[in-house]
């Protein structure tokens, strides 16, 4: 080929490179996000190769899953019966513990907190959305308070607690869920504490599992409430304050009538997100509650152990619809809130504690006791995490960590190695790297150039966002890991390491698309334009110009997509299985079932890494927006 026919085709490559990478992508997320999805519901809806509803029907019509909805669902005439006896449901409200089936292979029934009325039974699903009800209020509760602190007072470490509410992004649940098992378990920090008094030990967990896991949710979710209500609060239209003092408003007035209406929209925002992410909880509830605490995440991981794929799939594919269904009103309600003015006039930040007699203000008391309990609430259980680890019933010890040496060194292949886990983990993370950079940048890129459909392309491709761990991980399991037939009597296989890199490159992409559209979208085209017409080559106005100006969202998406694949969990526990895939939040779990001390030794490894890779997000930058 001669000189000109190669820079020709060069040339023509060059032009076609961004479509060719987006049919790559769109192929490689047909394959690995879309056809596993599509295999659950398919799962659903058929029986031995027949179109069926029976499965989804058994959901709907048992009212272990849906209550009282599964005597109307069952009996539409009997729609009128249930209307009556919800009349009555608003003036005898109880809480109380309502025993429901009992698993195969336990002793004991399935015992929840469940809201009991006359002639009303929640079910599975209830419970779900009434545990997630209250985490989200515990969550707002939470994070407005450290909204208003942020936003209105100056002092040492701003900046460095406002970073941290981009946390609930990179901790793992499963850390999490064993930060608190360290903190309120029988041999935890708490009742350490409490035993330098003569007091203790008491079982917390044991004795209400729904409020540490309330708290928990309220520990991950708050900090994000806190982060969508702080930009609101900073942005608050200042000079609308300023008429409404100059009008004769007092202060609570107008902060009641100007500021409120402009702070509502995040709080909405901030609640319908935590009330999305805590319908669907799966390792925190599963770490601290397990089976005595079930939600439908839960019992579907229970149902994916015990076979029952059938059952499984058609609770996976309501539970999707509903995430669907939530997922879009939050869509709709922020698209409509996203036109609203903001104003840049917010004034000066005051001096949180500028002398003494300000100091023992009852606002400033009240912001100090706020201190002290999003102390306990948000250090305490990381904090507990690592003492944890070092310290057992009698003081300091290293026992904790000699295990995990001596199991690596003396245990067999088919126990949890320690290594094994750390070393699949890093190299999860590379090989997520690897795919799930290329992948989101490449999506970046046809949602800045495609004009309208961009929104279309960014909504497909945010389906991760709205489908759970779980879910994708049955889809894997049961499509590519057991093998897809092909003509010929050929079958498609992903397993092993590769099903599972698969899975957190699936679930981090959509976080490098977050950091890096928004650079994009505002990249000057004026400037590739000017390279070009220079004589750079579309590569080289790539390398020079476009790549070096959204570089820091590329790397914030890296370093977000590599803490994601270290602390993924709900998907990896279900691809792992018995074999030697597991990872540091599997490990986790698993030792969490047997020894405590190793596992808060192995969560603390666990966040080592995790911070590491929150110090590269922050420092470059990263965020996270829907």
């Amino acid at each position: 080929m001669s000189a000109p026919d190669r820079h020709r085709l060069r040339s023509r490559l060059e032009q076609r490179a961004l479509s060719l990478s987006a049919l790559a992508t769109a192929a490689i997320l047909a394959v690995m996000l879309y056809l596993p999805v599509g295999v659950v519901f398919v799962e659903a809806v058929l029986e031995a190769g027949r179109p069926t509803l029976a499965h989804v029907r058994a959901v709907l019509t048992d009212p272990f899953y849906v209550g009282a909805l599964a005597d109307i669902v069952a009996e539409p005439l009997a729609i009128r019966t249930h209307l009556e006896s919800l009349a009555g449901w608003l003036g005898a409200v109880s809480v109380s513990v309502a025993v429901v089936r009992p698993i195969p292979g336990l002793d004991l029934p399935v015992p929840w907190l469940a809201l009991e009325t006359p002639g009303v039974r929640w079910g599975l699903f209830g419970f779900t959305a009434y545990q997630a009800a209250l985490s989200t209020v515990a969550s707002v509760a939470l994070g407005l308070p450290a909204a208003y602190i942020l936003a209105t007072y100056e002092f040492q470490g701003r900046q460095t607690l406002r970073s941290l509410t981009i946390l609930p992004f990179v901790l793992p649940g499963i850390m999490v869920a064993v930060g608190f098992y360290a903190m309120f378990g029988r041999a935890g920090t708490l009742n350490g504490l409490l035993g330098v008094v003569g007091l203790g030990p008491y079982p917390f967990i044991e004795w209400n599992p729904l409020a540490i896991v309330i708290v928990a949710h309220a520990f991950y979710n708050a900090p994000l409430v806190a982060r969508v209500t702080v930009a609101a609060w900073e942005s608050v239209d200042r000079r609308a304050v300023e008429t409404a003092r100059s009008l004769g408003a007092g202060p609570r007035r107008a902060f009641r009538d100007v500021v409120v209406p402009q702070l509502v929209p995040a709080i909405l925002t901030g609640a319908l997100l935590t009330f999305i992410f805590t319908f669907m909880t799966f390792p925190i509830v599963l770490a601290l509650g397990g089976l005595q605490l079930a939600t439908v995440e839960v019992w579907i991981y229970d149902r994916v152990r015990q076979l029952a794929y059938s059952e499984a799939a058609a609770l996976a594919v309501l539970e999707t619809l509903l995430s669907l269904g939530l997922t879009y009103a939050y869509l709709r309600y922020e698209s409509a809130q996203s036109g609203l003015a903001r104003s840049a006039a917010a004034p000066a930040r005051r001096p949180l504690f500028p002398d003494l007699r300000t100091a023992l203000s009852p606002r400033r008391l009240a912001i100090v006791g706020y201190g002290l309990i999003a102390l306990v609430v948000f250090v305490g259980p990381l904090a507990s995490l690592v003492i944890g680890s070092l310290t057992d019933g009698s003081g300091f010890t290293l026992r904790h960590y000699a295990f995990l040496i001596e199991r690596q060194l003396e245990g067999a292949s088919y126990q949890t190695l320690p290594w094994v886990a750390i070393r699949n983990s890093v190299l999860f993370g590379i090989a997520t790297l690897v795919v799930a950079v290329p992948m989101g940048v490449v999506v970046s890129a046809v949602t800045a150039r495609a004009g309208r459909a961009g929104a279309v392309v960014d909504a497909l491709a945010m389906l991760p966002l709205a489908v759970s761990g779980v879910v994708f991980g049955i889809g894997l399991l049961q499509g590519l890991v057991f093998g897809i037939p092909l003509p010929g009597g050929w079958r498609f296989q992903v397993t092993g390491a590769v099903a599972i890199v698969a899975a957190h490159a699936v679930a981090a992409y959509p976080f490098v698309t977050r950091n890096v559209s928004p650079l994009l979208s505002n990249l000057d085209p004026a400037m590739v334009e000017s390279a070009r017409a220079l004589g750079a080559s579309r590569a080289r106005a790539l390398r020079d110009i476009e790549l070096p100006l959204v570089a820091s969202g590329i790397v914030a998406g890296a370093a977000f997509a590599f803490a994601i694949s270290i602390g993924e969990f709900s998907s990896t526990v279900i691809l792992a299985g018995g074999g030697d895939t597991y990872t540091m939040p599997v490990a986790v779990e698993r030792y969490l079932g047997r020894r405590s001390g190793p596992a808060i030794a192995m969560g603390t490894v666990l966040l080592v890494v995790t911070a590491a890779s929150f110090v590269v997000v922050d420092r470059v930058g990263g965020r996270f927006e829907r």
